[in-house]
């Protein structure tokens, strides 16, 4: 290693010294209820794959299809030559499904996030933004250059506080994720969003976790409390319920001719293949035309969360598929996992800083394609792992 980069051994022992070292791990298999990690065959709760769409063979066919007829890369910037026949579909696709009169798509949700915070608040304006914000909220928020405020977490009163402080600033910016992505809770936007009307401020849904999971048509959170209309700029992704690559942003045709002009992380991005954009066509056909998949999957994490509590696990505030067991410590986070891997489920620890000191936890991500038996599975380990029998408590 170069003498000048031999300050990152000390940088890596001092992660390894406090169980915060992350090791990239190989997936032999598709994405799926089951997969091979590492050369382990496990039951898998730790994908994002809500709907169990990331392996299904009508997203795969709708690919092949494209890949015939486009090829694969799409070779420049979507200004520029790079936004296809499948963008454009799949763009009027999402504004159709979302009731948004238009939609723009990033090459990630990271870089939806990334590029439209800053488009749309810099020097002189002012964004409110919750505790528990995904990392790229945070990343947006700080590329903004905007005085950024952060306030409790899914804690109006305090969020009412901080805009009444600074009802002079040029614009304002509320920015919070719908569903948290580590603890599975929702934020209360039928509240923000009535605070966001009161005090005239622009407000940002990161939808992410929600799209395809909540609301009567899957439309996600702002769906599920009935205050869509109150939400200015919403963010999703494809990857996860969707099953495919990339985010978009939906809202009215104003706004996302703005972001095409001002968002950089899509003006200076090379455009998706138009093969990916083809397979999110094919999941959003599926999630309208079967409902059943995020209803099962809800009442399946209802039963789970009760079954987990019953044992004496703290699953938090979750209302959602993801859910937490909250452990406290890296190390307890980490030793928890790897139990559970030896019986054969895949519960990934998560630690600071994806979450804040002493809160490390378990996160378990359902899935439709999740069967019973798994599901059963996985409780009864937990039980035998759980924090009241280790105290001597009931079974």
């Amino acid at each position: 290693m170069p003498h000048t980069l031999l300050w990152i051994d000390a940088e890596l022992d001092a992660l390894r010294q406090a169980e915060l070292l992350r090791g990239l791990k190989v997936r032999g298999t598709s994405q799926g209820p089951t997969i091979d990690l590492d050369g382990r065959t496990l039951v898998n709760f730790g994908a994002n794959d809500y709907l169990g769409l990331a392996a299904d063979e009508r997203l795969a066919a709708a690919a092949k299809e494209a890949i015939n007829a486009d090829g694969w890369g799409a070779g420049a910037s979507p200004l520029v030559t790079g936004r296809g026949q499948w963008h454009a579909r799949l763009e009027a696709a999402l504004a159709e499904f979302e009731a948004c009169e238009a939609a723009l798509l990033f090459p990630s949700g990271f870089a939806a996030n990334a590029g439209t915070v800053p488009a749309l608040a810099g020097q002189g304006d002012v964004i409110f933004a919750d505790a528990k914000n995904h990392a790229s909220l945070i990343d947006g928020c700080r590329l903004s250059r905007a005085t950024v405020h952060i306030y409790r977490h899914a804690d109006c009163d305090h969020l009412a506080e901080l805009l009444a402080a600074y009802s002079a600033a040029r614009r304002r910016l509320i920015v919070t994720d719908g569903l948290f992505s580590m603890d599975g809770d929702l934020a209360p936007l039928d509240k923000i969003a009535e605070l966001a009307a009161r005090h005239n401020a622009m407000l940002l849904v990161d939808e992410a976790h929600a799209t395809g999971v909540l609301g009567a048509h899957g439309r996600g959170t702002a769906e599920h409390f009935g205050v869509e209309e109150a939400v200015h700029i919403k963010i999703g992704t494809l990857s996860k319920a969707l099953g495919s690559a990339g985010g978009f942003v939906c809202g009215s045709r104003h706004l996302i001719d703005f972001l095409a002009n001002r968002a950089r992380s899509y003006v200076f991005s090379t455009a998706q293949p138009g093969a990916v954009a083809a397979a999110a066509l094919a999941a959003l056909e599926i999630v309208r035309a079967e409902p059943h998949r995020r209803q099962r999957l809800l009442a399946t994490a209802t039963e789970l969360r009760t079954q987990l509590s019953d044992q004496g696990w703290n699953v938090g505030l979750s209302t959602s598929p993801i859910i937490p067991l909250m452990v406290g410590t890296p190390d307890a986070a980490m030793r928890l996992s790897a139990t559970l891997a030896e019986q054969g489920h895949f519960v990934p620890g998560i630690r600071p800083p994806t979450v804040p000191e002493g809160e490390s936890l378990l996160r378990i991500s359902l899935s439709f394609a999740h069967t019973a038996e798994m599901i059963e599975g996985l409780v009864g380990t937990l039980r035998r792992l759980s924090p009241r029998r280790a105290a001597g408590g009931s079974r």
